[in-house]
C-alpha cells in the first residue's frame, strides 16, 4: 500500500476536475476525495476505480447532487456512488469489465450476469440507478430493461433469472427484482480527459449492440 502515491493522484484528478465546478462545489468534491483516501488506508478501494468515482462525482456535483462513495445501502450491498439532490437520489454503480479467473472460459456470460444482478438489486435502492464504465468497455445490458415493469413478459423474466442464478446464488436474484429493476442511463467515462457523459439506455444499447457477440439472452 502505497498511502502517498494515492494521495498525490486522487489530488491530482480532484485539481484537473475542479476547474469544471463552481466555488462552492469544491468542498463536495473534495469531501468524496476524502473518503477515498480513508478507505484505500483501510485497503478497501484501488486507484483505478477511485478515479471513475471521482469523476462520476464531479458529474453529479456540478447538476447539484450532494455525493458519497462506497455507502452501504443494505446487509450485503455497497455502492460505488450515492447521490441526493432535492427528494430524489441516484445510485451509480461503475463497472470496469474485470472477470475473475474462475471465469475465463464464460467471460462475456459472467459479466452479463453480473450487470444484470446489479440493475436487479441496486435499482430498489435508489429513484434513479446507473451503470458507468470506461469508454474503452462495452456493458451488455439486456433489453428487458428497456422495457417497463408492466410490458415485461414472464417468461424474458424467468429466463434472466435463471441465467444469473448460474453466478449468483447466495443470495439469488429475486423474480421480483428482476421484474421491477430500472435502468436510467449509463455514463460513459473519458479518463484522459477527466469527464462522463451520460446516455440514455436505449441510445447506449443501439450503439453497442452491434459489437456485442449474440448469446442465448438478447443484449
Amino acid at each position: 500500500m502505497d498511502i502517498e502515491k494515492f494521495r498525490n493522484d486522487v489530488y491530482e484528478i480532484t485539481d484537473r476536475l475542479s476547474k469544471n465546478l463552481s466555488e462552492n462545489d469544491l468542498p463536495k468534491l473534495n469531501y468524496v476525495r476524502q473518503q477515498l483516501i480513508e478507505m484505500y488506508q483501510k485497503n478497501l478501494v484501488k486507484i483505478n476505480h477511485s478515479v471513475l468515482e471521482l469523476i462520476c462525482a464531479s458529474n453529479l456535483i456540478a447538476r447539484g447532487y450532494v455525493v458519497e462513495v462506497e455507502k452501504q445501502v443494505s446487509d450485503i450491498l455497497v455502492c460505488d456512488i450515492f447521490a441526493k439532490k432535492g427528494g430524489g437520489n441516484t445510485i451509480i454503480e461503475i463497472e470496469t469489465g474485470f472477470t475473475p479467473p474462475d471465469h475465463a472460459l464464460d467471460t462475456i456470460d459472467y459479466y452479463a450476469a453480473r450487470i444484470m444482478s446489479k440493475i436487479s438489486r441496486y435499482s430498489q435502492f435508489c429513484s434513479k440507478f446507473s451503470l458507468a464504465t470506461p469508454v474503452i468497455g462495452l456493458v451488455p445490458i439486456p433489453k428487458i430493461f428497456l422495457l417497463p415493469p408492466n410490458a415485461r413478459k414472464e417468461l424474458d423474466v424467468k429466463k434472466i433469472k435463471s441465467f444469473c442464478d448460474r453466478y449468483y446464488k447466495n443470495p439469488p436474484i429475486d423474480y421480483d427484482d428482476i421484474l421491477n429493476a430500472h435502468l436510467h442511463s449509463i455514463y460513459l467515462i473519458n479518463i484522459d480527459k477527466n469527464f462522463a457523459k451520460e446516455l440514455d439506455p436505449q441510445g447506449y444499447v443501439e450503439l453497442s449492440e452491434k459489437l456485442l457477440q449474440r448469446s442465448e439472452i438478447e443484449y
